[in-house]
């Protein structure tokens, strides 16, 4: 059976790690309870750090500042890695040098959705490249190297980055979500259920059945 693809709605950002475990929470929820995910999630932008310099800046003096000290950063950090190894996804902060500006990537996931394309592999490689293997996402060789590696076409995503599309529309949609009263990600949205945080699969399975029953 498969949902409406406007009946689950992702608000989220690539440079918060529960996004990425509530990510995979949702699509294997989707697995377990028989849902198509084809086009099924829709991807909204929501900036956490919407004036990061477009270069980004060192993750150890930003982190510090944001916690107090590095420390702090450090036992977050060591949560989330927790948290990720139990869904199978695997964290490495050794590698991750910066904390990234990511307007760019957003507006790649809004150019698959426009084209109505299922924008979830795209979605996964970029949390992937950044947690997993500590890769700028902000930078624009790095985010087009990652298409090619999804298969698209590398000239043409470097085209589309190296332009303004699609940055008024993501931006729109940010300011949409914010107007809205959002104020943290993910959220997650299953017709008029809504998720904050990175639930258990559990949680999300029960709320897909609930769905899918009504």
């Amino acid at each position: 059976m498969s949902m409406h693809s406007s009946t689950i709605q992702v608000t989220y950002d690539f440079i918060c790690p529960w996004c990425w475990i509530g990510e995979e929470n949702l699509e294997r929820a989707l697995a377990a309870t028989g849902f198509s995910t084809s086009h099924s999630i829709r991807f909204l932008p929501y900036q956490l750090n919407p004036d990061m310099p477009v270069q980004g800046m060192d993750r150890k003096a930003y982190r510090s500042g944001k916690f107090g000290s590095w420390a702090r950063s450090q036992a977050l950090d060591a949560q989330v890695t927790h948290a990720g190894k139990a869904v199978g996804l695997e964290f490495d902060y050794e590698r991750v040098e910066r904390t990234p500006n990511t307007l760019a990537a957003h507006r790649l996931v809004w150019r698959e959705q426009q084209a109505s394309r299922d924008a979830s592999p795209l979605v996964r490689a970029i949390f992937k490249a950044y947690f997993g293997a500590g890769r700028d996402i902000g930078d624009l060789s790095v985010l087009a190297d990652i298409c090619a590696e999804t298969g698209q076409d590398r000239g043409a995503i470097v085209d589309f980055l190296k332009a303004d599309e699609g940055t008024a529309q993501v931006l729109a949609l940010e300011g949409r979500s914010k107007a809205s009263g959002l104020r943290s990600v993910p959220t997650v949205q299953i017709a008029d259920d809504v998720i904050n945080g990175a639930q258990p699969i559990e949680i999300m399975i029960q709320i897909l059945e609930r769905n899918q029953a009504a």
